[in-house]
């Protein structure tokens, strides 16, 4: 892997989605939006405390998902990776560059959602705030990782899309949010200890619910960022050069 191709390749998918204002609504401004809906839904009451939280961690995995996936289905529908890989540019450079132009759009989009939760919507949290931004930082990073993943398996953009459904809410019905996960039957308990969002959302509970959860936040953490680094070294193994 070259650090200096994939940053070339970084800064390329950049400079593309800078001139794209719908893609950056979608990645900077819906978050605000979806969030700044919830607390005026639950207005008054603690809900919005009780689940802004973990949400924090769902809203912005979800549109890093959605973005990741359709972009680099687009390049390889366009021909872009094959000609791209003509090039002395080996598919761990591309993926990198795609990885870390997505993570830094994640780690901006994370920063802008967690602050005006803590600020102006008045989420409480009982840990520190950086904690807090961190962990939905990493949630966007996971996002990113999926959907460079299974953007290889996808033909079209539908198809792309109807990985939501099949790989994005049965985390979200199993992490936690939903129903305690101590409280899922067995099988389903089990289910949840294997996919990445159960441990994003207790480090983001863990971080609102208790001032000293340092330690468990850190290991949450670490099993997430591992998640994050088998889907991006999957997404550059399995990387085609055009849809057939």
């Amino acid at each position: 892997m070259n650090a200096r191709l994939t940053i070339v390749t970084a800064g390329r998918v950049l400079r593309q989605i800078r001139h794209d204002r719908r893609t950056l609504g979608l990645l900077l401004v819906v978050p605000c939006v979806l969030e700044g809906l919830l607390a005026w839904i639950y207005n008054n009451t603690p809900v919005f405390n009780h689940v802004g939280a973990p949400l924090l961690a769902l809203f912005p995995f979800l549109v890093m998902f959605l973005v990741t996936s359709i972009a680099t289905l687009r390049e390889r529908q366009s021909g872009t990776l094959e000609r791209l890989l003509t090039l002395p540019l080996a598919k761990a450079d591309l993926v990198g560059g795609y990885a870390l132009a997505f993570g830094a759009l994640a780690a901006v989009q994370a920063l802008i959602a967690s602050a005006f939760s803590i600020y102006v919507l008045g989420l409480d949290v009982a840990g520190s705030a950086w904690q807090l931004i961190v962990i939905a930082v990493v949630d966007c990073l996971l996002g990113t990782a999926l959907g460079l993943f299974l953007s290889a398996f996808a033909a079209t953009e539908f198809q792309a899309v109807q990985f939501l459904p099949a790989f994005v809410l049965p985390q979200f019905l199993l992490c936690g949010l939903l129903v305690p996960r101590d409280a899922l039957p067995d099988v389903l308990h089990w289910a949840s200890d294997v996919l990445p969002l159960s441990y994003a959302v207790d480090a983001m509970r863990s971080v609102t619910t208790d001032p000293n959860s340092g330690a468990s936040v850190a290991g949450d953490l670490a099993i997430v960022l591992g998640f994050v680094v088998v889907l991006v070294g999957a997404g550059a193994a399995t990387l085609r050069r055009r849809t057939p």
